[in-house]
């Protein structure tokens, strides 16, 4: 029994490692638990716009003419108005703001009816990454499909994997990763899967396989590339100062 017990204790302390290094550090957890999971101001825009950091937005009255402005949502997430002072808004919808803002303008007024006339967004975005001429961060602008989010970002006539795009919903209880099909979409007109796009999204292009040989065969070339050429440019440089000590002899300079 002894004899078995300590045959198996290696494998135990391995398992107890094992734990010990994929259990979360406490501290993250309690981030993660208190901060949320990415933006802290989020939502579906098209649904209902809302305004985070850096939006802004004009809002009227009916009834009283001078009750008009355009505020920009600051870095805290308020906007300053007048004779309220800061206002928390960050995260709110149309409807939410407008109820917000009645209710702090009524004891001032005897009638108000406040409603927000636009919302200018400055900081909604989806991004394109991939095989692509303009990757990288993007406007949201609404009412946009993956086909046209990806023709916009110009995909790479040679390496781009138009049968392979992938767009990324991150979440962390519940993440979504779908693989589009362009060329069905180019070639029979099939849009089954030409999905709209929202805020946050993440669209990845991916090389074709000739493409990812190219990439690894480039790879392991550079590096031997580099040091030839090096070395090309010393002898050169090598040649043409030797060139230039002859002819300083010739002419007697030395």
């Amino acid at each position: 029994m002894v004899t078995r017990i300590q045959s198996l204790l290696p494998l135990l302390l391995a398992l107890l490692v094992v734990a010990c290094s994929s259990a979360p550090d406490k501290r993250v957890l309690q981030y993660l638990n208190t901060q949320g999971f990415g933006s802290r101001y989020s939502g579906n825009a098209e649904q209902e716009n809302y305004v985070t950091i850096n939006d802004s937005f004009s809002y009227t009255d009916e009834y009283e003419a001078e009750l008009k402005d355009q505020v920009t949502v600051d870095i805290d997430g308020t906007v300053i108005l007048p004779q309220v002072g800061a206002v928390a808004v960050a995260g709110m919808t149309r409807t939410e703001i407008e109820a917000l803002l009645t209710q702090k303008f009524s004891p001032y007024y005897e009638r108000i009816d406040i409603k927000v006339v636009r919302i200018q967004t400055r900081a909604k975005y989806y991004y394109v990454y991939g095989e692509v001429g303009a990757e990288g961060e993007r406007i949201f602008p609404g009412n946009l499909t993956v086909f046209q989010a990806v023709m916009a970002a110009r995909p790479d006539k040679v390496r781009a994997n138009l049968g392979r795009v992938r767009l990324i919903r991150a979440d962390p209880l519940d993440p979504l990763i779908l693989t589009f099909n362009m060329r069905d979409l180019l070639k029979y007109g099939d849009s089954t899967f030409n999905f709209l796009v929202q805020e946050s999204d993440i669209i990845v292009v991916p090389p074709t396989f000739l493409a990812q040989v190219g990439s690894f065969i480039s790879a392991l070339v550079t590096p031997f590339t580099t040091v030839f050429q090096q070395v090309f440019t010393g002898l050169i440089q090598l040649n043409n100062l030797d060139r230039n000590l002859n002819n300083n002899q010739q002419f007697g300079v030395f």
